[in-house]
């Protein structure tokens, strides 16, 4: 992200549309977490969505990963109260396994508010996000698809990947693509945004 785009997303205004219309919505779809989930944010930033994740979708503990070091510095300030429910690293969501030596199916959710679209092989990320949810988990997202993108005031004021964006379609169509069951998503301003939960089922198994 340029300057311009991380002022704005640590600014006041975005915490309190974050807090007050898109955790709802999130919250709608997907339901808050089982007691004891442990969760995963990708692409962090100053920890704001991770204080989230513990006090209105109740997760146990929290593990976030940054590529910014100086993010994770605000994020470690602002979640210092939580103590050893919080775990912070830098890396990249696109693997995992080095940031966090996260296993398999080892988070009960995973949140991604605002971060794929920033990711050049965003579809590596999907696929990762896909790889760490174990069975009956979640994937809370809200993204801004390549219709908000390609809109000028977007491209003079902030500084994103150029090929291979993806539309709200686009998105819905790669979580399914990785195993992914989507429970229910909207659009927002003409397909700008998207909000929604994904789960990976339970695998039913048995005997033949």
């Amino acid at each position: 992200m340029n300057r311009t785009e991380t002022g704005l997303v640590n600014s006041p205004p975005r915490r309190w549309l974050q807090r007050t219309y898109e955790v709802p919505v999130l919250l709608r779809f997907g339901g808050r977490l089982l007691p004891g989930t442990r969760a995963l944010e990708i692409g962090c930033g100053s920890g704001y969505g991770s204080q989230l994740i513990l006090e209105r979708f109740g997760a146990d503990t929290v593990d976030a990963v940054d590529l910014d070091p100086t993010m994770i510095c605000r994020a470690a300030r602002r979640l210092a109260r939580y103590g050893d429910r919080v775990r912070l690293a830098q890396g990249s969501a696109t693997d995992l396994r080095a940031a966090l030596d996260a296993d398999d199916e080892s988070y009960g959710a995973v949140f991604d508010f605002g971060i794929v679209h920033h990711i050049p092989d965003w579809r590596k990320a999907t696929a990762e996000v896909a790889r760490v949810i174990a069975p009956g988990g979640r994937f809370y997202f809200e993204e801004v698809t390549s219709h908000a993108l390609a809109r000028p005031a977007y491209q003079r004021l902030f500084d994103h990947p150029a090929d291979d964006r993806f539309s709200a379609e686009q998105f819905l169509d790669e979580l399914t693509r990785n195993g992914l069951v989507v429970l229910g998503s909207l659009t927002r301003i003409q397909g700008d945004y998207l909000l929604g939960a994904a789960a990976k089922p339970v695998s039913t198994g048995g005997e033949r």
